[in-house]
């Protein structure tokens, strides 16, 4: 018979759950701006950055709105209003000067983990052809998207990205945009730098140790954690606690009790890749090339054939494929929907399958597709793409957010969404897309909230890890002519 292990108690300021970008964002930042405080990480898996953040389960595009059309879609009237593009584009720009900041600082181990790459869109037929040309003018007077640059010449076109236009009909009504400037970005390896240097800055990072309970303790807050190896089981108080657990957040924010997560759900939806690693094929194209979301598709699924750079070697992957898996994480079971179900939030959960009839009718229509459709999706964007030569990847798992809402009763937003306790001392992220790219801005965001009484005195110290913190870039070409030299710099992007 086993004897329990006794339970053991630690105390720390901060707790951060789970070791992906997110936490490896907020923890090295309040390292930075608070070096006496205490830290401490919990990990379920062995190693930091294995879920949304590993390299295979996201697209690492370096979302900055230059290439997905998702964020610049036509309005009614043909019109394109570029204004989520240039916030999408003002945010990942501050990323790119925290990974600056990191690199300077040793917080990683060199600038391999971020590579040039262009960023393009690619679109076939008069109608999404126009689109884009309506896309190019909306965006062009921008400062942030000045060298966007467009052509609907099929010789250019291969000039720009072999694969795409090798093979294909003369005949057929194609149009490009392009900006050369974009970047590939390896989240997996910045996560784990980043995660390592908090370790070695003094927290405390705790691999396979499972956050199974929290619950509020005066001020803070008490968390029950499992180390799964020995099976033992402490307390650890806090406090402040933030949960990035991807999409295990849901259910951790919901046992927590706040009011804040009440109508909150979650829709998962999963994804699959083709991939390739023949150098005589990666070789040929150097871009990432995103296509137009077909009707119904949730925005993760915009097609796209993408140059990847991972632990220094390059691939190219296609697709996603969505689908759908009740699981909340890949690591987790198909329980995970069905427990998450409250009733507070059920009343939105149904409602958004009520009103989103045409995503459950493609998510079946792609979990039905045959390999052979598959390989036909991708031929639509490399012609001569022989099937075989590609492998079928899983991707990660993404919860899309599902919240009440007045008038429909819940909708489904596919966005991020920061979920805060009303007194600061607890915070969750929960949402897919941008996501990663846009980990620095959602984290700035998330300490002033939960912070408001030191915010103010730490702005010196964000400056330094952000120097156009404050300002937007986009209304200050000067600037951002000295943030971006700067930045391509540090990064090797020039």
């Amino acid at each position: 018979m086993l004897v329990p292990s006794e339970t053991s108690t630690e105390s720390f300021d901060v707790v951060l759950i789970g070791a992906g970008i997110m936490s490896a964002t907020l923890g090295t930042m309040i390292n930075q701006l608070e070096p006496t405080w205490s830290i401490g990480l919990f990990e379920n898996l062995d190693k930091a950055g294995l879920e949304s953040s590993s390299p295979w389960n996201n697209a690492g595009t370096g979302h900055s709105a230059l290439c997905e059309l998702n964020y610049t879609a036509a309005a009614a009237d043909g019109s394109v209003d570029p204004a989520k593009a240039i916030g999408i584009n003002e945010q990942f720009q501050m990323s790119r000067q925290f990974f600056s900041w990191a690199v300077d600082n040793k917080r990683v181990a060199d600038n391999s983990f971020i590579n040039p790459l262009p960023h393009m869109s690619f679109v076939i037929g008069d109608d999404h052809s126009k689109y884009l040309q309506t896309r190019y003018e909306a965006l062009k007077p921008n400062t942030l998207f000045e060298e966007l640059e467009i052509t609907n010449d099929l010789d250019t076109i291969n000039e720009w990205t072999p694969l795409v236009a090798q093979g294909r009909d003369a005949s057929q009504k194609v149009a490009a945009s392009r900006v050369t400037s974009g970047t590939d970005v390896d989240f997996g390896r910045l996560t784990s730098d980043l995660t390592n240097s908090l370790s070695a800055a003094g927290a405390s990072v705790n691999y396979g140790h499972k956050v199974q309970n929290l619950k509020r303790s005066g001020a803070g807050w008490e968390l029950t954690v499992k180390d799964k190896a020995s099976g033992s089981v402490k307390n650890v108080k806090a406090k402040f606690v933030f949960v990035g657990a991807g999409g295990g957040a849901l259910p951790l924010l919901q046992k927590s009790g706040i009011e804040e997560i009440k109508g909150f759900g979650g829709f998962p939806v999963s994804g699959q890749f083709l991939r390739c690693t023949d150098e005589t094929i990666v070789n040929q194209h150097n871009a990432k090339v995103y296509g137009q979301a077909s009707v119904g598709a949730p925005p993760m699924s915009v097609p796209h054939l993408d140059t990847r750079f991972v632990d220094g070697k390059r691939s190219l992957m296609f697709g996603p494929y969505a689908g759908f898996s009740m699981n909340f994480l890949k690591s987790t079971g198909q329980l995970d929907l069905p427990l998450s179900l409250r009733p507070h939030n059920l009343i939105p959960m149904l409602a958004v399958g009520k009103d989103n009839l045409d995503l459950t009718t493609y998510l079946i229509k792609e979990v039905l597709k045959s390999r052979a459709k598959k390989d036909e999706a991708l031929t639509e964007y490399f012609p001569g793409a022989d099937g075989s030569q590609w492998e079928l990847i899983t991707a990660g798992q993404r919860v899309q957010v599902i919240k009440k809402d007045a008038k429909k009763g819940g909708v489904l937003q596919f966005g991020t969404e920061v979920i805060t306790s009303s007194d600061g001392s607890i915070s969750g992220l929960l949402g897919a897309s941008p996501g990663a790219s846009t980990a620095t801005p959602i984290m700035v965001g998330l300490l002033s909230r939960c912070f408001p009484k030191q915010f103010a005195g730490w702005e010196s110290k964000l400056k330094d890890m952000i120097p156009s913190y404050g300002q937007k870039l986009n209304e200050n070409p000067a600037l951002y002519a000295e943030v971006k030299a700067a930045t391509d710099k540090t990064l090797g992007l020039a």
